[in-house]
């Protein structure tokens, strides 16, 4: 048997080890692969491993010897799983790996758009401080969150634990999901979700992408927010209609905006975000705290073990 991790660059890009699944068969390891070169990368293996390295139809038809393939990520839309499930192919993902490292990451950038750290850091590395007539000085209005109202749109396991945090900082909550099976955690209120557009200071994605919420983001629900309202999307960058948000931040319709992920990735140029008023961007790493990513090896090596063993687990086959 034999294991091949098409693009294992960004899960391990040196600082740890693929040593539990090695332990399970040997492994040919590319840090990335081009598309002209899956399928003689994976001719004659059982087991493929893949993150953002697409595995089609026509892929998978020409390799005949495939029987599993395991997605290092929570979203499978690499994977065409409908043709995987007509050869019999088991996939499998790793939800919830990155949950305390995510939930962390919406708070930095949420501290970024109130309280300017990382500017005024740089401010006083140029020496503006050492010339300042006072002994401070800020360039932007710095915020207080307590008493202030966060929006959770998707309340699953990483949404309610950023609701968690933003009840520790005192902040009023409300949140929204598809389907309330059991109640919000005591002091979450249930909302709707333009109720949350029109109340919230700040309100942050965490939603699925599906035909309903994409373009959540955009002209009619820009229009219900505060002017003093943050929007932050650590989720799917097409969430975001990206023109219709450059638009209200540059015009001052709301105050700023912290993104991890945008339509498409790299940004191609002349995205109207890069460079679009109080807007940060930070490039897709909010999962990538190497305690996360040493969770999700140790996740796909005993997704793989419970495949081996007749009892697979985190199947994504309909």
């Amino acid at each position: 048997m034999k294991i091949v991790l098409l693009d294992a660059h960004t899960a391990n890009p040196g600082d740890l080890s693929w040593q539990p699944l090695e332990a399970i068969a040997p492994c040919d390891v590319h840090p990335r692969t081009p598309p002209d070169q899956t399928v003689a990368r994976c001719a004659g293996a059982e087991i493929v491993i893949t993150n953002k390295a697409l595995l089609s139809r026509e892929i998978i038809a020409a390799l005949p010897d495939l029987k599993y393939i395991g997605v290092t990520a929570t979203g499978f839309n690499v994977v065409d799983v409908v043709a995987a499930t007509e050869r019999g192919i088991v996939v499998t993902n790793v939800p919830g790996y990155s949950t305390p490292a995510v939930a962390q990451h919406v708070i930095a950038l949420l501290l970024e758009l109130t309280n300017h750290v990382g500017h005024a850091a740089k401010s006083v590395e140029h020496g503006r401080w050492t010339k300042c007539p006072d002994f401070c000085y800020w360039d932007h209005p710095l915020f207080e969150l307590a008493g202030r109202t966060l929006g959770i749109i998707g309340y699953g396991e990483i949404g309610s634990a950023v609701a968690r945090i933003g009840v520790a900082f005192g902040m009023r909550v409300l949140a929204s999901k598809r389907t309330w099976k059991e109640p919000p955690s005591a002091g979450i209120e249930t909302a709707e979700t333009d109720d949350i557009f029109r109340r919230s200071d700040v309100i942050s994605l965490h939603c699925p992408l599906t035909d309903s919420t994409r373009h959540l983001i955009g002209e009619r629900t820009l229009g219900l927010m505060k002017r003093e309202a943050f929007v932050i999307n650590t989720g799917r960058g097409p969430l975001v209609d990206e023109a219709a948000l450059a638009k209200a931040l540059n015009d001052g319709r709301i105050a700023g905006a912290g993104l991890d992920v945008l339509s498409v990735e790299p940004p191609k140029e002349g995205n109207p975000l890069i460079g679009a008023k109080n807007c940060l961007i930070t490039p897709h790493i909010a999962w990538a705290s190497r305690e996360s990513r040493a969770r999700l090896i140790e996740i796909t090596a005993a997704n793989l073990r419970a495949f081996l063993t007749g009892k697979p687990v985190n199947v994504v086959n309909p």
